[in-house]
């Protein structure tokens, strides 16, 4: 994850959004890790399975740019996708593949509960709970293919 250390108040002077911008950096750095790490999911799933990943890989995407442009617009360097990423588990089947995407899912879902907790713009809040509930909806989908269950979380982003 990002440490958020990119200011947006050049004066040394905190900007009243740095908390604000720390968060996106953290949700920028999850959705680097998942455009990644869906990759790993299609790779693992057989040709007819792989349906849902080009979509939620395109989720992820779109949330890079938008957070991207965001950052940008605010003077904050956005942190890079590094050029690879440690799998938590080996991924040797399609039920792993599964629970690989829910774990992209859940990681994104964290990033952006704690961009909400540090939102100052009531864009950003708009953006966080939009983002948060599709994770939400991709993560059910991948929870009932790796046959984990409950498939729901009432709470996204929380332990």
């Amino acid at each position: 994850m990002a440490d958020g250390q990119g200011s947006a108040a050049p004066s040394g002077t905190a900007s009243p959004t740095a908390a604000e911008d720390a968060a996106l950096q953290d949700a920028l750095a999850a959705a680097h890790a998942a455009v990644w790490g869906y990759g790993v999911v299609g790779a693992a799933l057989p040709v007819a399975s792989r349906g849902p990943v080009t979509p939620a890989e395109q989720a992820h995407r779109d949330t890079r740019d938008e957070l991207t442009r965001l950052l940008v617009s605010r003077q904050v360097e956005p942190v890079a996708a590094e050029g690879a990423y440690a799998l938590p588990f080996p991924v040797l089947s399609p039920v792993d593949a599964a629970s690989l995407a829910v774990t992209l899912e859940d990681g994104a879902a964290r990033a952006w509960t704690w961009v909400l907790d540090q939102a100052t713009e009531r864009s950003t809040r708009e953006l966080g709970v939009a983002v948060l509930a599709a994770t939400e909806v991709r993560a059910v989908a991948w929870r009932a293919a790796a046959a984990k269950t409950p498939v729901t979380n009432p709470f996204p982003g929380l332990p």
